[in-house]
């Protein structure tokens, strides 16, 4: 039988085991110093003094060392034997005894150790009363099986509770994995997150910017007036980046939906977006407005953000209209030009396979994921010389009365 520390059944049943044996000693003990055998009496304090080296804890090293606990066990099957002779009342000590063979010693060798000890606790049982009795001889069998199906019945419990912990160990280890995976995976989704608003906004300010000083560089010259709007047009989208940067640091909405609705926010952008490029830009919306969640409306704008800037800065359109349309289950925004257009299924294209080409190839992927994160879709339609069409579909969600 296997003792686990950890366990208090497992100690109390020791205790137990114990407790029946100083009783059952002490019982003896009594019994022959009533009939003055002194020598019996000396034996029994002995044997005594023996198991309790044993016991008390500070004295219990022996479970570390198999050789010396079965020294143990040998010194005290001995001394029981001896006593068992002289005396019958310490015969009954063979059932705490069994405990003590079936604890220390591996299964193969605990049962024939406690086969021979009911043999000898009847042989001592009949050589004190003449001849064995159906009592003497049943008592000794009927304890030395009650304690092995005991010893049986624990070890079985005591390799389910293994199962269990090793289980149990690796479910925590499992677990940790899978918060390591879950932390990696928010991470890249942050990162992924933060690139796309910063292709969204920062970058096509600062591109806008470029754009803006060069021409205004070019008319310097020979048109100053030109050359003056083109500066406050690159100041003015200057400021409107600083306020995107100061709200990336404050985790806020888009400045330009704080400050108004989303169709003012797109016509706005739709406007500044015409002024940089010098494209004539238009804002249209369809349908009756409805209120949207945040989430839904920065997405709207960062889509619209995104295609405006390749508008201006690819496809060198004359008109490029921007529509917002409500429908009873969806909302869609179409960003469309008359620009140079493209092969959207091209390797080589911004739209194309790879998301590479002309730029950093970022743009329509961040839109797209923009738009699946909310369950919607985004469909590119271009062809070389055709201009370009982008649509974003995004379900509305339910309502209160629909859930």
């Amino acid at each position: 039988m296997r003792d686990d520390p950890f366990s208090p059944a497992v100690r109390l049943l020791g205790w137990a085991v114990h407790g029946t044996f100083l009783v059952l000693l002490a019982i003896a003990l009594v019994r022959v110093a009533y009939d003055s055998r002194a020598g019996a009496v000396a034996g029994g304090v002995l044997l005594g003094a023996l198991y309790a080296a044993a016991v008390v804890p500070r004295l219990r090293a022996h479970r570390a060392r198999p050789a010396l606990a079965r020294v143990w066990l040998g010194l005290i099957s001995a001394g029981w034997i001896a006593l068992a002779l002289a005396a019958p009342d310490f015969v009954w000590l063979a059932f705490p005894l069994f405990f003590a063979y079936l604890h220390l010693l591996p299964l193969p060798a605990a049962l024939p150790g406690v086969a021979v000890l009911t043999g000898a606790a009847v042989a001592a049982s009949a050589w004190h009363g003449g001849g064995p009795t159906l009592a003497e001889v049943l008592g000794p069998c009927i304890g030395a099986a009650v304690a092995t199906m005991m010893a049986l019945a624990y070890g079985a419990l005591y390799r389910e509770s293994e199962r269990r912990r090793l289980l149990i160990e690796e479910l925590v280890r499992t677990r940790e994995r899978l918060v390591r995976a879950e932390s990696g995976a928010a991470r890249l989704a942050e990162r992924e997150r933060l690139a796309r608003e910063i292709h969204d906004t920062l970058a096509q300010g600062m591109s806008s910017i470029i754009l803006l000083l060069r021409a205004a560089r070019r008319d310097l010259d020979q048109a100053p007036g030109a050359a003056r709007g083109r500066l406050d047009e690159a100041e003015k989208a200057a400021a409107e980046n600083l306020e995107e940067a100061r709200s990336f640091v404050r985790a806020l909405a888009p400045p330009v939906l704080r400050r108004s609705s989303l169709t003012d926010a797109l016509r706005r952008v739709t406007e500044s977006a015409g002024a940089r490029s010098g494209a004539a830009m238009r804002f249209e919306v369809s349908g009756t407005p409805a209120e949207l969640p945040t989430e839904y409306e920065v997405a709207l704008l960062r889509i619209a953000q995104g295609a405006l800037g390749n508008a201006g800065r690819h496809a060198a359109a004359g008109n490029v209209g921007v529509t917002l349309t409500y429908l009873d289950d969806m909302v869609v925004l179409d960003v469309f030009d008359d620009g140079r257009g493209f092969d959207p299924s091209s390797p080589d294209e911004p739209g194309g396979p790879d998301g590479q080409g002309e730029g950093t190839g970022y743009g329509l992927r961040a839109m797209r994921d923009r738009a699946r994160a909310l369950g919607g879709t985004l469909t590119v339609e271009s062809s070389p010389g055709e201009g370009t069409a982008v649509v974003a579909s995004l379900p509305l969600p339910a309502g209160p009365e629909d859930r």
